[in-house]
């Protein structure tokens, strides 16, 4: 194994760079992976673009012991290369993906199981290195390894699909209940589809961009789809529901309104999942929420124990299909040409780019 590898590194906000970098040392309790493939999410961008916002700049993570420049990517699958002290259900060339959110194990949280409360919790990708990169160090024992039936590529999706999984739980979706999802990207895409596989027999895509919404009808993800943009869309969410409004809704969207459409999807006593993250104070009219005793729950991050395995089932299973979503593929050294210094309208048909750091390892 050579001593260095490619990885793209943030450095500050607009400062993303492919570089050289030392291969990680595993340490006991720890695996190193070379990643086949790693999926660019919208946190990334947002890092890129406006951040830091979750990086730690000022001071290390108390769990990674790492501050800026990070390596960046959180959406990620690889091949074992190398197992650390300690590590005996593993071997080298297991394929794996991982869980990348990290508990300190100790608080109160932790102690209750609720991992994604920790009060020093981390990502692997934002406040630790992660796997846009040729190789990546993650925990044992956040690992699954990965059946026959999920392909590299595909699995570079499952932690999206734990996202929706842990949502989908949080909004407690019952066989026959009717679910409206708001948000046509990938999350929004993959949500649709673990609800499904929950129990929802109305499930509705509620989005604005045609060839997405189109997507769900085409491949009977969604049973309706609505075009927020159409000034009659409240209505249509009420005639497929019987005209009370759908039983669970789950917010993808990331967009202010889209909370607030959320609430309107939803029926009296209905509960609401608030699922992206918005990074500004928004205005939020309260009183459909107080006056139909509706309930807002937020929904973050996902359990290793609990979602990933859930996840990598349903890829397995065909339950959840994500490769439709994957609309681009490129190398590492494109990485900030092609995704981050791209204007936003050459990204505009993209659902899920993935990164390969293949040709580059394989140059080495």
């Amino acid at each position: 194994m050579t001593a260095t590898m490619r990885a793209a590194r943030w450095h500050g906000r607009g400062d993303v760079r492919v570089e050289d970098v030392p291969v990680p040392r595993v340490g006991p309790g720890e695996v190193l992976l070379r990643v086949s493939w790693c999926g660019i999410c919208g946190t990334d961008v947002e890092e890129f673009r406006d951040g830091p916002v979750v990086i730690p700049v000022d001071r290390p993570n108390p769990l990674t012991g790492q501050m800026a420049p990070v390596t960046l990517g959180h959406e990620f699958a690889g091949t074992i290369v190398e197992v650390g002290e300690g590590v005996d259900d593993l071997a080298v060339g297991d394929r794996v993906v991982p869980d990348i959110c990290l508990f300190c194990g100790e608080c109160h949280f932790c102690r209750r199981h609720e991992y994604a409360l920790c009060v020093s919790w981390a990502a692997i990708g934002l406040h630790g290195d992660g796997g846009l990169a040729e190789y990546v160090k993650v925990p044992a024992r956040m690992c699954v390894r990965l059946p026959d039936e999920v392909a590299d590529d595909e699995a570079a999706l499952i932690e999206t699909t734990e996202v929706a999984v842990r949502a989908v739980r949080k909004a407690g979706i019952r066989l026959g209940d009717s679910v409206a999802i708001v948000g046509d990207g990938a999350v929004g895409l993959i949500t649709l589809q673990v609800a499904r596989a929950a129990g929802a027999t109305t499930a509705l895509l509620l989005g604005h961009r045609p060839a997405r919404l189109e997507l769900a009808r085409r491949l009977g993800w969604a049973t309706a789809t609505i075009d927020t943009h159409d000034p009659g869309w409240r209505q249509a969410v009420a005639d497929l529901t019987e005209g009370l409004g759908a039983d669970v809704a789950i917010e993808c969207g990331g967009r202010p309104e889209a909370i607030q459409d959320s609430i309107s999807a939803t029926r009296k006593g209905g509960r609401v999942v608030l699922l992206a993250v918005i990074g500004t104070p928004i205005p939020l009219n309260t009183w459909p929420i107080v006056e139909g005793e509706r309930t807002v729950i937020g929904s973050v991050q996902h359990h290793f124990d609990e979602d990933l395995p859930i996840a990598v089932r349903l890829l397995a299973s065909g339950a959840v299909d994500v490769r439709p979503l994957i609309t681009r593929r490129i190398s590492l050294e494109r990485l900030v040409e092609d995704v981050f210094a791209a204007p936003p309208a050459g990204r505009s048909a993209d659902i899920k780019v993935l990164v390969s750091t293949r040709v580059a390892a394989e140059r080495s």
